[in-house]
């Protein structure tokens, strides 16, 4: 499912015929720039039931190039990371 179909996915919900294309898009675009800011800063987001949204150290480490099999050093970086919860993890 990409951005589009997820707008209009919720705009088939029942509950929320009120709302324009526009207006879904804009709050899918808005919740998920507070979700990378909020990361961004080091602060981890929590929802319920669905998982949380952190970032971690990946520390530095030797990596195999495939094509060459030359020994490589892969620096440390910062990489966001989700932890999906304990109720998504049971529905599936």
């Amino acid at each position: 499912m990409n951005r589009k179909e997820l707008v209009e996915q919720i705009l088939a919900d029942k509950g929320l015929t009120h709302l324009t294309k526009k207006d879904a898009d804009h709050f899918i675009g808005v919740f998920l720039d507070t979700i990378k800011k909020t990361v961004k800063k080091g602060d981890d987001v929590s929802l319920i039931g669905f998982g949380t949204f952190a970032k971690t150290r990946r520390a530095a480490r030797i990596g195999v190039n495939p094509s060459t099999g030359e020994k490589i050093k892969i620096k440390a970086k910062t990489v966001p990371k989700f932890r999906p919860g304990k109720a998504w993890k049971e529905m599936l």
